[in-house]
């Protein structure tokens, strides 16, 4: 085992087993790296898509980009455990996954109560949004499109692929940051939609800060989701994770947004 990998597993939680029986896949180092660097082409073709070209086709292109990504692991030779999807592990991924959802929320609910935080939660792109778009945005547009891929394709394919190839601790690291990088097209006007992170007098200054945030951010959410996907020994987990951070996001930003929109 390399040095890392057992620097990692004696600093981790006993929960997370590293034997050969578990999910985490066995490292083969003779496997070809096309493969990956498929996944990774997939990945940024769907991030060009959902966020510059078809842009209303986005439930398209997560779904779609799913069952692709899905395929080109399988046919590489990840198996269902190695992706965190066997039925065996399912339980486990639904009971974390849960529990992950009403963590978060109480999270948020204390949260917003701060008048520190609660700023935080403004977002101008959602008060404007009627209340039916923002239900849809967070019951189904988040969860069958953005949690769906990107669980799949970072916590599930890519993850899976790059540790039969090195090993879980540079797999988890690499898809973490890659996760992080992904987050940058979506970022992009995120100072212009939140007062909270608004420069006077300096947009560019705020863009930069805003898009440096996100992607830290979310290369940091990336580790803990991989964790929660280690740990539970499914994909699941870090979905309900996923969806709890976003989801319940998308609701109290309504609820705290500085222009609230009321309309039906």
């Amino acid at each position: 085992m390399p040095l890392t990998s057992s620097l990692a597993a004696a600093v981790l939680p006993q929960v997370i087993d590293l034997t050969p029986g578990n999910t985490i896949p066995t490292v083969d180092p003779g496997l070809r790296w096309w493969p990956v660097a498929a996944v990774v082409v997939m990945i940024v073709m769907v991030n060009v898509a959902a966020h510059k070209a078809l842009k209303d086709l986005y439930l398209f292109w997560a779904i779609g980009g799913s069952v692709v990504v899905l395929t080109i692991g399988i046919l590489d030779g990840t198996t269902w455990r190695d992706l965190g999807l066997a039925p065996t592990t399912w339980a486990s991924g639904l009971v974390w996954g849960f529990g992950s959802i009403a963590g978060i929320y109480a999270i948020y609910e204390i949260g917003s109560r701060l008048p520190r935080v609660n700023r935080m939660f403004g977002d101008q792109s959602i008060a404007d949004m009627p209340k039916w778009r923002v239900y849809f945005e967070a019951l189904i547009r988040l969860p069958f499109g953005t949690v769906l891929f990107e669980e799949i394709a970072f916590r599930g394919v890519l993850w899976a692929m790059l540790a039969r190839r090195m090993d879980w601790v540079h797999a988890t690291w690499i898809s973490a940051l890659l996760f992080g990088l992904w987050h940058i097209l979506g970022s992009l006007d995120l100072h212009e939609r939140n007062p909270g992170l608004a420069v006077k007098g300096k947009p560019r200054v705020a863009q930069l800060v805003a898009v440096s945030g996100a992607v830290i951010n979310t290369a940091i959410g990336g580790l803990l989701f991989t964790a929660l996907r280690i740990v539970s020994g499914s994909l699941f987990a870090p979905m309900g994770f996923h969806w709890a951070t976003n989801g319940w996001g998308y609701l109290f930003a309504r609820r705290f947004s500085v222009s609230g929109n009321t309309d039906d």
